[in-house]
């Protein structure tokens, strides 16, 4: 791991420490929401700069990328990036939350269901598809979220949205529970997986178990424990991401220094380039900037200097 690259976004001053800068990876129990996560952290690393790249479920366990410092201003690039997750899902058994933290809707029996039933079933939500979010969601409708409406009875009308599953695979089959590993881009809901499955068979799902093991090339592996904020700095020091690091499934252009006076003014600069679409403009190993390249025109929009 490489150490922890610390900047100052005030100036120098004799004797000062630059303040944190980075990304921590946090391996999130079940239980804590990702904001007391956040709030755990900002404790623990005595700084308000702290935000999180996209909310696990409070059940859910597993990666949570927290930005540090000026490293918050990358959050958007990190929350649209692939997500990994193990998941188990229990036929035969439907809930209204669609996972075992919710009230039972429906039991059907799962007595005769193959492992091949089970594959051609998920085989109709690989790829990009049309998903409908959950009723228990952040999704807002009319300005108000459809859990808030949900937990008051109202009715919850969400249209289905595209989402992209790239890998939906059986790791164990022990009905009436399902393993899988899933992979997917930005915005799916495993909970709907485990619905749409049931849905599909008949027999009804909902999920017992989820983890993420990975966001975009970051893994849930080396990640700091909860416990490990509150008693462990040395780990902290020894996870977190350089910034630079983070945004490693972004094209990177390194600059000279005439690009880099340009870039600090933001200028545009012209670079012989196929990248298109948000890059990560670079200078002796720090990130200087994010920029929108295109057609070899490179323009910043964010500065990091």
């Amino acid at each position: 791991m490489q150490p922890i690259r610390m900047f100052s976004t005030t100036g120098s001053m004799a004797g000062a420490e630059p303040p944190l800068e980075g990304v921590l990876p946090i391996d999130k129990p079940a239980g804590p929401t990702s904001h007391d996560m956040v709030a755990r952290t900002r404790r623990a690393l005595g700084t308000r700069r702290v935000g999180h790249t996209g909310t696990l479920d409070p059940f859910a366990s597993g990666l949570l990328l927290l930005c540090i410092g000026r490293a918050t201003r990358i959050a958007e690039y990190l929350s649209g990036m692939d997500k990994r997750y193990s998941a188990v899902v229990r036929l035969g058994v439907s809930t209204d939350t669609l996972d075992a933290s919710g009230t039972v809707t429906a039991e059907h029996d799962t007595t005769g269901l193959t492992r091949d039933a089970v594959e051609n079933a998920l085989a109709l939500q690989r790829g990009n598809i049309l998903q409908l979010p959950p009723a228990y969601s952040a999704k807002k409708i009319r300005g108000e979220r459809a859990y808030a409406l949900a937990r008051q009875g109202r009715e919850v009308d969400l249209e289905p949205v595209p989402v992209t599953i790239h890998d939906l695979t059986i790791t164990r089959f022990e009905l009436p529970d399902v393993h899988l590993d899933v992979t997917c881009g930005s915005g799916t809901y495993i909970r709907a997986i485990a619905r749409d499955l049931g849905d599909a068979l008949g027999v009804g799902a909902h999920l017992t178990a989820l983890r993420r093991t990975a966001v975009g090339p970051h893994s849930v592996h080396g990640a700091v424990t909860a416990d490990e904020l509150d008693t462990r700095p040395d780990r902290i020091t020894e996870a977190m991401i350089p910034t630079l690091d983070a945004l490693g499934a972004m094209p990177h252009i390194a600059l000279s220094d005439d690009d880099v006076a340009h870039i600090r003014h933001g200028r545009a600069i012209v670079r012989d380039t196929d990248a298109s679409g948000a890059v990560a403009l670079e200078a002796g190993g720090e990130l200087v900037a994010i920029a929108e390249a295109d057609a070899g025109r490179i323009r910043p929009r964010k500065v990091f200097l």
